[in-house]
């Protein structure tokens, strides 16, 4: 375990472990290291397939440094933050594992970046192109931040903003940080698709969004489904076999 100085002087947290080839991972917001990768198992399941596994926490979680700045999270600030890493660590190549946030992050880090061999986007879908999914986030994300900054959090008549309230709380996070994350948005910047060129599956939970639009829109992707909830899924065995499959295919 190791801190680095990002672009911008940012502490970051990063776990390393292994000495085979590299794999990037990047949890989802209000995660961590620790909640996205270590506990349900699938860590470990790369570990296992002999590869190098490097773990980020990304700014405002775990134990990265958490500015409140919302101009701290502006201009794909976590993609830089991410290139600092290879650069960091000296990775002429790696995989990159996303999960939601992480995954969002990650396709950005992919685009024209040929350092980035195997890509896993979890958590995500829809179609590049297509205005009305960045929409849909950026509804979403203003749901969110209205149980975030919430004074009286028992009083949120909104299911999603109740539960994002009370997943930050159980998870530690610095409130003020995570509202700042949110109201930077991000995650809906557009992007091109056909700059992607490593090999991708995109995997998601039958409860959640569908991966096959984001897959027909990657030049060489694959879609996969797999039991569960954007929650649940994560701890399903089975994501850990399929993330440790394709990397080691």
């Amino acid at each position: 375990m190791t801190f680095i100085s990002s672009f911008d002087g940012t502490r970051l947290y990063v776990e390393d472990e292994g000495d085979g080839s590299p794999v990037v991972l990047l949890h989802g917001f209000t995660s961590s290291i620790e909640g996205n990768w270590r506990q349900p198992g699938i860590w470990k399941a790369i570990l296992e397939t002999g590869k190098r596994v490097v773990g980020l926490d990304a700014r405002g979680h775990g134990r990265s440094d958490k500015p409140h700045e919302v101009a701290a999270y502006q201009n794909q600030a976590m993609v830089k933050d991410v290139r600092a890493l290879f650069d960091h660590l000296g990775l002429n190549h790696a995989d990159v594992v996303g999960y939601s946030m992480g995954a969002g992050t990650a396709v950005r880090v992919a685009v024209n970046e040929t350092r980035v061999r195997r890509l896993v986007l979890g958590g995500i879908g829809g179609d590049p192109a297509n205005s009305e999914g960045s929409q849909r986030l950026a509804v979403r994300g203003k749901r969110m931040l209205a149980g975030i900054e919430s004074d009286d959090p028992t009083a949120l008549e909104d299911k999603l903003a109740r539960r994002a309230r009370r997943v930050a709380e159980a998870r530690g996070n610095d409130l003020k940080a995570m509202a700042a994350i949110l109201r930077a948005g991000g995650m809906g910047d557009r992007f091109d698709p056909a700059g992607v060129a490593a090999p991708t599956l995109v995997v998601c939970g039958d409860e959640d969004v569908s991966p096959d639009g984001l897959a027909a829109a990657l030049p060489d992707a694959t879609p996969l489904v797999l039991a569960g909830d954007h929650e649940s899924v994560v701890s399903n065995p089975a994501l850990a076999a399929a993330i440790a499959h394709f990397l080691d295919g």
